[in-house]
Parts: structure tokens; C-alpha cells; sequence
């Protein structure tokens, strides 16, 4: 036998390789199955690895999914539930703190946990007794909150309100009441008595559709009505605390209505400078309104980035000036910091001014932080800021996340501040050239702007509104500058001159520019294809565009392009979507059908705002025509005579029944059988009778090969404190 220990460690070791034997690998089965899984945990851990500066910015989106996720549940949630998740992710954060991956999964567990907590607590916070049924007529008490001038009437929001017909513990915290314009508008902070009706907040006019009931909910309002007369003023002791700043604030708005309105003739003018001066854009008329939603302009009568931003760059850059300007001033005191705390409190006064709106609060944040960056000697621009804002908006109004107005605002910014992130070519190109070269890379930048945003708020457009605007682009360009140079500045004159009653120049010269904004927006809105109409887009195709654009914006590796093929798989999901073949109100007075042209007939030709809904969602601005008093449609769908209606489709029958003396034959003929009256022993296999209509909301019935399937608003919304208990 060789001795193998006493061999040289440079000589080869004797045995069957030294005769000319080969080796042969053995690989277990499950080895070459790892191995591909293994190399690709490696290259994502390398990946996020090179992306740990940008970890950080995952923080507002888990807390956002948090709080969205409390929403989605189907029921209400034991009240610990959101406080163990949070004990219980912090514990885990604790025990893994040894581990990285460990302390990052506990952490964003921590967050989602943290978002769920804040939105339950603030439904907590909120909650407050809301009407459980109509009262038709009852002697109304409150204090006057808010006052809203629209075309024709005025809505007030009243505060701790009595209504001669409930009992204390059932009065809801807050009333909104339409009172006709007719009759002089009591004064915010007035103790006010009228006679009028009141109703729970309407619920979704199908399932999927705008929640007003659960914005209501978070609103402090718990119902809605109108007054049949004026509203009488009582003498009462003024408000105090708080409230009288909002009340002061308040007053202020409708002081500024007022000068605008003694000092521009014409109505629709003088709405649109009164949008831009206080915020108010109820008295707009719906054409105006229409014009600027088609052409893509809607965001400029919103107040939100663009408005603060500019209120605040131009008194920052004022002040210094003027302090720049006093030679003893410049060389002592950090002038452009006392500027920057001018920019800071104008964009506060700014925000209180127009009522504190969840885009407004946006802004005001994210320019406190640029302003305070500046104070601070910091970069201003960054995405921190959003996360910041993110953050801390959503915890100040959670519900406030699910709608148009929080997701557009953030989406544009987000999006621009990925793309000009880091400065980019142009900052270097801007140093080398001169004031033509300036002006056309201003021009450039504002086409550039104006494309990222449209295209970071088009599916928000699609889900909420079911609307593309073709040439915002353009519209844009016209009338973002022309806000920018001529309308802002002169309202911030505006505001310096009313104090002293001598701000109708000022607001003159302002108005001005708001007719070159509405001329642009009338032109572009009123071209062929200006807009266009699309089904609604389903939850989860917006749920791919949201995380999708989440990826594309918050990387900066070219993996981020991932994020592409999830938004656009989310934006051709209109497209896919099944609309439904019957629709039904909550309240039975109105229903739909689908023709044989793919259109819905009404069964009323009086379209309200039930109905108009139904036919946004479906992507048609018009209806098909109207269902037959007697007889049969037009595509041989429909029959109907004074006692219901008979829809066939696909072989199936569904019963829309008038009168109770049409159960005996129909509920022996019909699969489904509808009726806005109690329908008991109907021996139809389905019956959506008044009853269940008041319990579960309305009904949108889909015919299918395998038969007829039901979704109702109860069903999406499951049993929540904002929906009532019926």
C-alpha cells in the first residue's frame, strides 16, 4: 500500500487518474432545479443591494397599502385588531434584528401594520351617528360651517345640528342643505333654524362605483337634504376656538366671491378668478366645467402643487429682491433664508385660504420642506419629500387616499420628480445658453412637463372618470404659462390690495388671463376627439397600474422597466372588462338593460345622476333609446306592458316587474325576477324584491353562458360602519 501522507505536496497523488481515468459528476435531481432559482435570488439580492438608498421610499407605499387595505376588508375588524398587528410586527422586528432580510420583512410588516392602525383609528376617531332613513320634513338647527355657491343654490354645511324629528343620540355630527339662491345666504359661523328634508349619503349607484357614502362618513356628514324656504338666523353666542379660524376663513372666501362678482360682469368668468382665488369651483357652470375636463385643464381650477408653487416662488423671490436690494440688509442678514420662511407662511395662508384640500396639504408640505432645505443649506429636491407628504397625508386623511384628487396630485409629482430627478442634461445645457436658447428650453420643458404628467395621471383619468384628454399637451402649454406669469402674480396682488378695497385692478388684469384659460379651454375641448369615453377600469387592472408605476418611479437600475409591462397590462384592462347586463338603483326607481347594441336603454327617458353614472362606467355618453311603454324594443330584447318588462338574452329571462299583479305569472317564468315592492312567496329562482334592494344597494345582473351572475354594493362593501344598517 502507497503511503499517501509521505508523498511530496507537489507530486500528483497516485491512483486511477494517474492510470487514465476520467471523473463523473453526479448532480442530484433537485440540484438543477436550484440552481437557476438560486442564481436569480442572487441577481434580485445584488439589485436591491445597489438600491439601498431607495429602500426608504417603500415606506410610504406600505403604509398606504396599510390603510388601503383596512378598506378592502369585507367586515369590520375586531377595534385591537390594527394594534396587535403593530405589537405583534414590532416584536418580530425585534427578534430578527440580527438577520437583514429578517429586519426588512419585519419592517415593512411594521409599516403595512402601522397604515391598517392609522386608518382604523381614524375611523374610529370619526365615527358619528348617520341617518338610517329619509325624514321628509323636519325644522333643522345648526351652525353654519361652510358656505358653497352653485348655480341656482347655495349648500351649507351645518355643525351640531337638531332635527325636530330624531332624538339626540341619532343626529348626525354635521348636515349638508341646499337652499335655493333665491334667498340671501346666512354668514359662516351663524346659528341658523330651516324647514326642510333630509337623507342618509347615497350609496354607490353600482357596485364599484364612487363610495359618497363612506367620503360622507369621513366628512362628519351623516346626511344630506334641501330647505324648502330661507334659512332664518338666530341669535346665538359666536363660535370659538378653532372653529373661529375656520369660520374667519370661511368669511374670507366669501368675501373674496363677493369683490370678484361687484368687479367682473360676466358669470363664468368671474367663477373661474373666483376658483383661482379661494377654491371654490361649485359656481362654475357644468359647460365651463366640461370644457376643461375634455381639454385637460381641470387641474388648473383645482388648487393644489402648481398653485402653491408658484404662490410661494414668487413671494420667496420678491422678498429677497427687495432685501437684496438695501445694501445694510445684504451684507448682514441671510436674505435668501428670510425668504424662504416667506415662502413657507405665504404657502400656509394659501392652503387655509381655499379650505386645506387633501392636494393642497400636498403642496404646502413638500414646499415647507423645499423652503426649510433652503433655510437649511440641503438639496430641496428629492423624493424624500414625497415619501414625507405621503406619509404624513395619508395619515391625516386615510379615506382621502381612495379618491381622484390624493392619487392624481402625488402621481404627477412622483412621476416628474423620477424624470428630472438628479437634474438631468438640461440643467447643463441651460448654462450655455443664451436667452433664445433659455426661452426654448423652457418651452421644451413645459412640453416635456406636460407630457409626463398627462401620462402619470391617465390611468387615474381612466379609473375614476372613464376619460382621456387628447390634447392636454397643447392645451397645457398654452395655459400653464399664462397661469404661471400672469394669473398667479396678479392674484397675489390681489390678495395684498383687498384688505384696502383696491383689488379690483388687480383682479381686472388677473381675469385677463383666466379669459385666455377658458378660450383654450373651450377651443381644445370642443375639437373632434377632444375626449374619449372608456369602460370603467377594473380593481385590479388599477391595482397593476399603481404598483407598476410604483416600480418605474421609486428604481433607478434598468430593472425598473419591469414596472412598465404592469402598467400597461392595467391600462388595456377597459378593454377585457364585462359591463354588466342589467343594473338596478338601490331604491328601484331606475334600471337599465343592454341592447343588442351593446348600449344601455333606461327605463326612464329622465336622465339623473344614478343613471348618469351607469353610463360613464359603461363608456357611453349616450343612452340607447328608452324602454317601450307597451310592446317590444327595437332590438326584440324588451317587452314590456303596464305591468313590467320581460328581458331575454343569451336565453335567459329576467322579470322587471311595476305592479305586484305580475308576480303570478312571472315568477314561474322568469330566472330572475326584479320589483321595487316586497315579493314574497315568488317562486322564481332568483328575487331581488325592495327589500333586498334597501339591504344590499343596487344590482348589476351579467348574462353568461353558465347562467346569470349577481353582484350587488353590499357585496364589495360588506358590512362597514359607513354603510348603515338598514
Amino acid at each position: 500500500m502507497t503511503d499517501r501522507s509521505a508523498a511530496p505536496l507537489d507530486d500528483p497523488l497516485p491512483g486511477p487518474l494517474d492510470e487514465g481515468w476520467e471523473p463523473v459528476a453526479t448532480v442530484a435531481p433537485w440540484t438543477r432545479v436550484l440552481a437557476p432559482l438560486l442564481s436569480a435570488w442572487g441577481w434580485l439580492t445584488n439589485q436591491l443591494a445597489a438600491e439601498r438608498e431607495r429602500w426608504v421610499l417603500w415606506i410610504p407605499v406600505g403604509f398606504g397599502f396599510g390603510a388601503v387595505g383596512y378598506f378592502w376588508l369585507p367586515a369590520e375588524p375586531p377595534w385591537w385588531s390594527g394594534l396587535a398587528a403593530v405589537v405583534g410586527a414590532s416584536v418580530l422586528l425585534a427578534g430578527l434584528r440580527r438577520w437583514l432580510a429578517g429586519v426588512v420583512v419585519a419592517l415593512g410588516l411594521l409599516v403595512v401594520a402601522g397604515g391598517f392602525l392609522t386608518a382604523q383609528g381614524h375611523a374610529m376617531l370619526v365615527a358619528a351617528p348617520v341617518l338610517a332613513r329619509d325624514i321628509p320634513s323636519a325644522t333643522i338647527t345648526g351652525r353654519v360651517m361652510a358656505v358653497e355657491r352653485r348655480p341656482g343654490a347655495v349648500r351649507l354645511t351645518l355643525r351640531d345640528p337638531t332635527v325636530s324629528r330624531l332624538k339626540p343620540e341619532e343626529t348626525p355630527a354635521a348636515l349638508r342643505i341646499r337652499v335655493s339662491d333665491k334667498h340671501p345666504p346666512p354668514p359662516p359661523g351663524a346659528l341658523v333654524r330651516l324647514r326642510g328634508s333630509v337623507s342618509p349619503p347615497q350609496p354607490p349607484a353600482e357596485p364599484g362605483a364612487f363610495d359618497f357614502q363612506r367620503r360622507a362618513y369621513f366628512m362628519g356628514l351623516g346626511g344630506v337634504g334641501f330647505s324648502v324656504g330661507a334659512a332664518e338666523v338666530i341669535d346665538a353666542p359666536p363660535v370659538t376656538g378653532w372653529s373661529r379660524v375656520t369660520v374667519v376663513f370661511e368669511q374670507l372666501r366669501g368675501y373674496i366671491a363677493e369683490r370678484v362678482a361687484r368687479t367682473i360682469d360676466d358669470p363664468v368668468e368671474a367663477s373661474v378668478t373666483t376658483a383661482l382665488l379661494n377654491g371654490e369651483q361649485f359656481a362654475i357652470p357644468d359647460p365651463t366645467m366640461e370644457s376643461f375636463r375634455n381639454s385637460g385643464l381641470a387641474h388648473l381650477l383645482s388648487i393644489s402643487g402648481l398653485h402653491v408653487g408658484i404662490a410661494a416662488g414668487i413671494l420667496f423671490y420678491v422678498v429677497r429682491a427687495l432685501l437684496a436690494a438695501v445694501p445694510y440688509v445684504a451684507l448682514r442678514w441671510p436674505v435668501k433664508k428670510i425668504a424662504a420662511v416667506f415662502g413657507i407662511l405665504s404657502a400656509l395662508a394659501y392652503t387655509l385660504l381655499v379650505g386645506a384640500p387633501l392636494p393642497t396639504v400636498r403642496s404646502v408640505l413638500m414646499t415647507g420642506l423645499i423652503m426649510g432645505a433652503v433655510v437649511l443649506d440641503r438639496d430641496p429636491l428629492s423624493m424624500r419629500l414625497v415619501a414625507f407628504a405621503g406619509i404624513v397625508t395619508a395619515a391625516m386623511d386615510p379615506e382621502g387616499m381612495l379618491g381622484p384628487s390624493f392619487q392624481m396630485s402625488f402621481a404627477a409629482v412622483v412621476a416628474l420628480i423620477a424624470a428630472f430627478e438628479g437634474g438631468g442634461p438640461m440643467a447643463a445645457w441651460k448654462r450655455d445658453l443664451g436667452w433664445f436658447g433659455k426661452a426654448l428650453l423652457y418651452v421644451g420643458g413645459i412640453v416635456l412637463t406636460s407630457v409626463i404628467a398627462t401620462l402619470a395621471t391617465l390611468p387615474f383619468s381612466l379609473f375614476h372618470f372613464q376619460q382621456i384628454a387628447f390634447y392636454g399637451v397643447l392645451s397645457n402649454m398654452i395655459a400653464i404659462p399664462v397661469t404661471s406669469f400672469w394669473v398667479m402674480p396678479w392674484s397675489l396682488i390681489a390678495y395684498a390690495l383687498l384688505p384696502f378695497g383696491l383689488e379690483a385692478p388687480a383682479v381686472i388684469a388677473m381675469n385677463w388671463g383666466d379669459r385666455v384659460v377658458i378660450g383654450t379651454a373651450t377651443f381644445f375641448g370642443g375639437l373632434p376627439w377632444a375626449s374619449l369615453t372608456v369602460p370603467a377600469m377594473p380593481a385590479g387592472g388599477f391595482a397593476a397600474v399603481i404598483l407598476g408605476g410604483i416600480w418605474l418611479c421609486v428604481w433607478t437600475r434598468r430593472w425598473r422597466w419591469w414596472g412598465l409591462v404592469a402598467v400597461l397590462g392595467g391600462l388595456a384592462t377597459p378593454a377585457l372588462v364585462d359591463r354588466p347586463d342589467v343594473i338596478v338603483s338601490g331604491d328601484g326607481k331606475v334600471a337599465a338593460v343592454r341592447s343588442a347594441s351593446g348600449r344601455l336603454s333606461l327605463s326612464s327617458k329622465t336622465e339623473g345622476r344614478t343613471a348618469e353614472t351607469w353610463l360613464q362606467r359603461d363608456g357611453e355618453p349616450q343612452p340607447a333609446d328608452p324602454w317601450p311603454q307597451a310592446g317590444l324594443s327595437a332590438d326584440g330584447r324588451l317587452t314590456c306592458d303596464a305591468l313590467g318588462c320581460l328581458y331575454h338574452a343569451a336565453g335567459r329571462r329576467i322579470a322587471l316587474l311595476r305592479l305586484p299583479d305580475a308576480l303570478d305569472e312571472d315568477c314561474g317564468a322568469a330566472e330572475v325576477v326584479i320589483a321595487v315592492f316586497p315579493a314574497r312567496g315568488c317562486r322564481a329562482p332568483l328575487v331581488i324584491d325592495r327589500w333586498r334592494l334597501r339591504r344590499e344597494g343596487a344590482h348589476a345582473l351579467y348574462v353568461e353562458t353558465g347562467g346569470i351572475r349577481v353582484e350587488s354594493v353590499r357585496d364589495g362593501r360588506g358590512d362597514r360602519p359607513w354603510t348603515g344598517r338598514r
